[in-house]
């Protein structure tokens, strides 16, 4: 069966997609990479409106990427804040994917606007696609791609 052939319904990225692939959410999700938490931080970083801000992190955290804590200020009534979830670190790089893929060609002319660096050794953080066997780095050109056992004939 060629790609051509195959339903797309059942297509992880699709699925994926589905729950991250707008604009607003990946941004909210940048930003909870870098330690924002709180709705009223969200809404002042990223610049979206109380209903669509609200709508995006009750999806994060029904999807389980996302999950609230209380919180409480002197004198204020108790809220909550967003905390990445295991599920939501695991897409950590792919936001640094992304960011890697945009400083290579919609770059800044000023430079990076985040600087990732190993704490280890101080050199850039990169992502890379490689063999799980050989931990080799992968083109598109070295892959075979073949139907899953998920594989279904378009209709």
């Amino acid at each position: 069966m060629e790609w051509l052939e195959m339903s797309t319904e059942n297509c992880t990225v699709q699925r994926t997609l589905d729950l991250i692939g707008d604009k607003w959410t990946l941004l909210l999700l940048r930003d909870a990479f870098n330690g924002v938490r709180r709705f009223d931080d969200f809404r002042r970083h990223v610049g979206l409106s109380d209903a669509v801000l609200a709508a995006r992190l009750r999806k994060l955290v029904a999807a389980g990427i996302l999950r609230t804590a209380p919180y409480q200020e002197r004198g204020s009534r108790t809220r909550h804040e967003y905390r990445l979830t295991a599920k939501g670190r695991d897409l950590w790089p792919v936001l640094v994917a992304l960011r890697q893929w945009g400083e290579t060609h919609v770059a800044n002319p000023e430079g990076p606007v985040l600087d990732i660096r190993h704490d280890g050794c101080g050199a850039p953080v990169r992502v890379v696609v490689e063999c799980a066997d050989e931990r080799t780095a992968l083109s598109p050109a070295d892959v075979t791609v073949a139907p899953g056992p998920a594989a279904r004939p378009q209709l």
